[in-house]
């Protein structure tokens, strides 16, 4: 048994926030009282001056297994996961093979079995992620896929999208969706030559068709300050619409390419500072509902290449609890109950996870942080280390990780 002494309980989902014990036996959570005698057979963990909250959740995620464990892997990824405060994860399918058909899912999720936190899988929603031929959404749906993503790629056939919107919508299954238009960019990555329309007429466009179906959508990574404003007028427009939000996204602005170069290159792009406070905005009155890492591992040869060549996306699964500290909650946008709302609860809405909650006899997915100590950031335990925010200085330190009943993670 393991009991957590004197840490500071916020549970986003109650509201409540106050010193209080926790008491872990097995897989779950038995007791919460202001005292719990210790006794010599638990485990005892002081978390005096720590915040003790639900394990974080990201429902955007990259472990590149398969085809890809050279930058990544479930073992690997689960690790950099634990390591960054979170309990649960959702894969996106565009792996190699992709995960378009139920033998590749269940391949993967044999996989994930024995990982020290929870690994999720989406399906693609159309075959071979081409845009055109609907993936078997049903029998994916019914042998473990959470939900449905072409994530990497849009969908840039209405009718296709419209018919696997009406299909989620039977299935009360979300669709998860990458939305930049191929057409109205020049080269990915970099704000001058893909531009806020390019994320835009999509974004726009998919809100429309949330209205009109009534199916749940996930906007994936949004960057755009219109785009923020399509999904504020869908949600007031009755739309059963979620967004979400990278780290990075709310942190840097394409300025930061000068400096880091193809380190901070990722699709969507870093916009311009005003898109930036639209984020903000967007996060601080609730059209954001999600922040989610997008946690996307490259090699160092291919980031130190051509920055035109090189491949778009950055691991964040470590940094993105600290980010949020620092740029939100320290700089006054976001209280810190609501800054783990959209890193815990709401993210287990979207995909209808009974967690993200701190409860009596519920699961014991836990992280412990301490929310003013200062670190840097000199290593990841992900493979790769493709991030512009290595050998940064921020607030909020991970001490400790959960995951259903166990230690996965211990910095004390």
């Amino acid at each position: 048994m393991i009991l957590i002494k004197n840490g500071r309980l916020m549970d986003p989902l109650s509201g409540r926030d106050k010193i209080q014990d926790i008491l872990i036996k097995g897989e779950k959570i038995v007791k919460i009282e202001e005292s719990i005698e210790a006794k010599e057979e638990y485990k005892l963990i002081d978390a005096s001056g720590l915040i003790v909250a639900p394990g974080l959740i990201d429902v955007h995620v990259h472990f590149r297994d398969p085809g890809g464990t050279h930058k990544e892997d479930l073992v690997t990824g689960s690790t950099s996961a634990a390591r960054g405060g979170y309990t649960t994860v959702v894969c996106m399918a565009n792996t190699k093979p992709v995960v378009d058909n139920v033998d590749t899912l269940k391949t993967i999720l044999e996989k994930t079995k024995d990982l020290p936190i929870e690994v999720l899988q989406v399906s693609t929603v159309t075959k071979g992620i081409d845009g055109k031929d609907l993936a078997d959404l049903k029998s994916l749906r019914d042998q473990g896929a959470v939900g449905f993503s072409d994530d990497g790629k849009p969908i840039m056939d209405v009718s296709v999208l419209k018919k696997a919107m009406e299909i989620s919508k039977e299935l009360d299954m979300p669709i998860s969706l990458h939305e930049e238009d191929p057409s109205l960019i020049e080269k990915n990555g970099i704000n001058k030559f893909s531009p806020r329309l390019a994320e835009d007429v999509m974004v726009s466009r998919d809100v429309a068709l949330a209205i009109s179906i009534g199916s749940k959508l996930n906007i994936q990574h949004i960057s755009s300050g219109v785009s923020v404003e399509a999904v504020r007028l869908g949600k007031k427009m009755g739309a059963n619409i979620f967004a979400e939000v990278t780290p990075h996204h709310f942190t840097l602005t394409e300025e930061a390419l000068e400096k880091h170069g193809s380190l901070a290159k990722m699709n969507p792009p870093l916009r311009s500072s005003w898109d930036k406070e639209k984020v903000i905005e967007g996060l601080k009155d609730g059209t954001i509902d999600i922040i989610a890492t997008d946690h996307a591992p490259h090699t160092k040869e291919e980031k130190d290449g051509d920055i035109a060549l090189a491949p778009s996306g950055i691991v964040g699964l470590e940094t993105a609890l600290s980010l949020a500290i620092t740029k939100l909650v320290d700089k006054g946008h976001l209280s810190m109950i609501d800054m783990l709302k959209k890193l815990t609860v709401n993210p287990a809405k979207l995909y209808k996870l009974d967690r993200g909650y701190i409860k009596e006899n519920h699961r014991a997915d836990l992280v412990i942080f301490s929310p003013d100590e200062k670190h840097k950031i000199e290593e990841f335990s992900s493979k790769s280390w493709n991030s512009p925010f290595l050998n940064e200085r921020m607030k909020g330190k991970i001490k400790i990780t959960i995951s259903n009943g166990n230690i996965v993670y211990q910095d004390l």
